[in-house]
């Protein structure tokens, strides 16, 4: 391994030691189970206190795509890629229109899934199968990126055997993460995203310091920039770039509050305070997380030439690479980012990997295989259920490893997760919400995004029309049919 990356054997020494650990802290999990259930592998027995929620919500939503796609899509865009600070924050705003109402109705009605909740407030099949799809798809897509941020994460520090340190990080860190999550469940992950969590935030204030004693104040990244042909990218926005900013507030602060994984933390709190409390946290650290990301990308933009397409995503590794190889102690402070990296994508990927199986188990499985399968049995498939598709999307994402930038999946992922909106957001506060109209309103939104995202149509620039993601026509076609078709519903019932 150290024919691939620059790292001696005391690096290899740390970061081995991390992700023991990791397997470590599995083992407790298991040992720590309580009973063989849904609600305990999945959920922990709704035990999540403060610190606990805190640091897995922090370390699922910062993920390796806020180390590596946001860096990767600042070194593109420039400082307009200021906008991931919004779009973070955002997603806190979304939790507070729903997560405390949620939360209190699934401690009283025992739900696992985020679909538990659909079938709960519709009694819809077709909404609830619908929808499991939906949210699946959606985790495919994120999971997949995550994977291939596991081999990026080598990739940019390996030089001319990049393309196999991709492969042997795809693989390695996968099967480790496969082994913790399925041994002690949403308890080992949670537990782990303490430890990936504290690196993280470490990490993130160190890589800050590093790349200004290596490059010098951000002032001079930016007159440079400014002397060179990428000099409109540190221009205020104009039109175009305050659309697209608008449309990337709307699509990740609603996909973000929507994620299946998100959604199972708020089941699990163990009380609506904690849950406010850690909400009111989290609004703050997205200065400390994506902010940072965003300057790394710039003094990329700056110094580091030649990146291209898929392989701007890997700008935060090539600044690694020249900051350890000018000291001892940029060495140093190289490997503890390094493992930082590997937990920020780390914890996504495992939180990812869980309300998957956990979906497809309870909602798929338990309704329409084995209706009648006891708990431990659905444990059981659950975790057969996160081999079968992590080994599946790792195959993918190495087939992919230079045909796609991680921020073009996550606008995918979340063209689809903003349809479920209307059914979250609105039917927790407005009863009259009507199930058909809610279902038919998913349908034509789903259509309409993933028309405009994938058809042959010329008006469609980089995903998005006129700087709107598609994601967000569809939502709006799918809000006009539900509110038309809610009130027509409640006009019929009162005749």
């Amino acid at each position: 391994m150290d024919v691939l990356l620059p790292f001696g054997p005391g690096a290899w020494v740390f970061i081995g030691a991390y992700l023991c650990s990791l397997l470590l802290v599995g083992w407790l999990g298991f040992n720590a189970r309580r009973e063989n259930t849904l609600e305990d592998f999945y959920l922990a027995g709704r035990g999540f206190g403060l610190i606990v929620l805190v640091f897995t919500l922090y370390a699922t939503q910062y993920s390796g795509n806020s180390v590596f796609g946001v860096a990767g899509a600042a070194y593109r865009q420039g400082f307009g890629w200021l906008i991931s600070v919004h779009y973070m924050l955002a997603i806190i705003v979304f939790y507070r229109a729903f997560a405390p109402k949620l939360h209190e109705i699934a401690l009283r009605e025992s739900f696992v899934t985020p679909v538990d909740y659909l079938h709960y407030r519709f009694d819809s099949r077709a909404l609830s199968v619908l929808a499991s799809i939906v949210m699946i798809v959606a985790l495919n897509n994120y999971l997949l990126a995550q994977l291939m941020t596991m081999g990026r994460a080598l990739q940019g520090l390996a030089g001319a055997y990049g393309d196999i340190a991709y492969d042997y990080g795809v693989v390695g860190l996968a099967l480790i993460m496969l082994i913790y999550g399925t041994l002690g469940g949403i308890r080992a992950i949670a537990w782990t995203d303490m430890i990936q969590g504290g690196i993280l935030m470490i990490g993130f204030v160190v890589l800050l310091f590093m790349l200004i004693d290596q490059f010098g104040p951000l002032s001079a990244a930016t007159n440079t920039i400014l002397a060179s042909p990428d000099a409109d990218k540190v221009v205020r926005p104009g039109g175009a770039m305050l659309r697209e900013w608008f449309s990337y507030i709307l699509i990740v602060g609603l996909g973000g509050a929507l994620y299946p994984h998100a959604i199972q933390r708020i089941y699990a709190t163990r009380s609506r305070r904690v849950l406010n409390r850690s909400l009111a946290i989290m609004a703050f650290l997205p200065f400390g997380t994506a902010l940072i990301a965003v300057v790394a990308g710039i003094y990329g933009l700056a110094y580091v030439d030649g990146l291209e397409g898929a392989a701007t995503d890997q700008i935060l590794a090539s600044l690694l690479r020249i900051v350890q190889q000018q000291s001892l102690l940029g060495y140093g402070l190289v490997v503890l980012i390094f493992a930082a990296v590997l937990a920020a994508l780390m914890s996504t990927a495992d939180s990812a990997m869980l309300s998957i199986s956990s979906m497809f188990t309870k909602d798929i499985y338990a309704v329409y295989i084995r209706p009648s399968a006891p708990e431990a049995e659905l444990t059981r498939v659950g975790k057969r259920c996160s081999w079968v598709v992590v080994s599946a999307l790792a195959v993918l994402a190495i087939a992919l490893k230079n045909q796609a930038s991680l921020i073009g999946l996550l606008d995918r992922k979340f063209d689809i997760l903003v349809q479920l909106a209307p059914a979250f957001m609105l039917g927790i506060h407005w009863l009259a919400l009507d199930r058909r109209a809610v279902l038919a309103g998913l349908i034509a939104g789903l259509g309409v995004a993933l028309g405009l995202a994938f058809g042959p149509f010329p008006f469609v620039v980089a995903g998005k029309i006129w700087g709107i993601h598609p994601g967000l026509y569809g939502l709006a076609i799918n809000l006009v049919i539900v509110l038309i078709g809610s009130a027509r519903a409640a006009r019929s019932y009162r005749q």
